[in-house]
């Protein structure tokens, strides 16, 4: 047993510790360390190694002198970011935006996972399912595609009911006001589906005995539900919640660039947009770095914040 034990002699009593090698655990699962490898090498790569060019945000930036020849500015471009006229605008629409998604896109796919978690038919189950997962795999460029046409103010299916109603066409996509709630009803549409899945995957977890002994009690489906259900599946609903206002300030850049337009770009101009903007369009590489930077390190207080108040309300967060 020599060189195998290890005795404190400093405690009260003789206290035994297994001696282990530091690369032991390592050589014996090695397997499933390869696996991770491609995981590790993609995020240095793809995640890691870009954050070099976060310098620039701090730089005069030029193409021509290149990331360590461009002239030191400071916190300059973040200061003309907050100085600019349209600040309280783009944020404003970012955080509206935000927030309405979250409100109204979050609960949807908790209810659609209870309802199909209470069915009874197998196969209706399993249909709708595929029906509602479905437009999950359609991409940005044909959902927004799909707005265009079924929204069009002359062979648009919604405005034909619109007139046949009675009412006169509507310039949805033109329209500054129907902005949010075509991003918003879109996306639930969109993902509601894949969302539900996770929920689903919870629910399969909660004990049947559970459901037996409330059904004893005399307690109705309802109740079984406030009951059981939903107690059962809160820590994944809180985990998906601090992730959800974790990203609260980065919305999709894609469906709010393709639905953007001259007429509804007062409620459309959020950061994704901004940046794209200045960025490539102006060429103003440092001060839309510096406004993507500004944007990423919100997104990083509120997930520290968000899972700090969870932790200590109802004792589940990230870590």
């Amino acid at each position: 047993m020599k060189g195998r034990i290890h005795v404190n002699s400093t405690t009260s009593g003789a206290v035994i510790k297994p001696k282990r090698k530091r690369w032991g655990r390592v050589k014996r699962d090695y397997e499933l360390y390869l696996f991770l490898l491609p995981i590790i090498i993609l995020y240095l790569v793809f995640k890691y190694y870009p954050m070099y060019g976060v310098q620039i945000a701090f730089k005069d930036f030029s193409p021509s002198q290149g990331i360590w020849g461009s002239e030191w500015v400071g916190f300059q471009h973040f200061a003309d970011f907050f100085n600019s006229y349209n600040f309280w605008t783009i944020i404003k629409n970012t955080l509206s935006l935000s927030f309405l998604s979250l409100l109204f896109g979050f609960p949807a796919p908790i209810i659609i996972a209870i309802m199909l978690n209470q069915m009874m038919g197998k196969s209706y189950k399993k249909f709708v399912q595929t029906v509602i997962y479905a437009p999950h795999f359609i991409s940005t460029v044909v959902l927004v595609g799909m707005l265009n046409v079924f929204l069009s103010p002359n062979s648009g299916i919604v405005n034909h009911l619109i007139t046949w109603l009675g009412g006169n066409p509507i310039l949805f996509m033109a329209d500054a006001g129907w902005f949010r709630p075509l991003y918003i009803l879109s996306g639930i549409w969109q993902e509601t589906g894949f969302a539900t899945i996770i929920y689903l995957a919870a629910l399969a977890g909660v004990n049947p005995e559970l459901h037996e002994a409330a059904t004893m009690d005399g307690a109705n489906k309802w109740k079984r539900i406030l009951n059981v259900d939903i107690p059962s599946i809160l820590p994944t609903i809180v985990i998906l919640l601090i992730l959800a206002l974790g990203n609260i300030m980065s919305i999709g850049f894609e469906k709010a660039f393709l639905m953007q337009s001259d007429l509804n770009y007062a409620t459309s101009n959020i950061i994704p947009t901004y940046v794209y903007e200045m960025g490539i369009q102006k060429a103003q590489y440092s001060f839309s770095t510096a406004v993507g930077l500004f944007n990423s390190l919100i997104n990083i207080i509120l997930i520290f914040t968000v899972n700090r108040i969870a932790k200590k309300l109802t004792e589940t967060s990230l870590w």
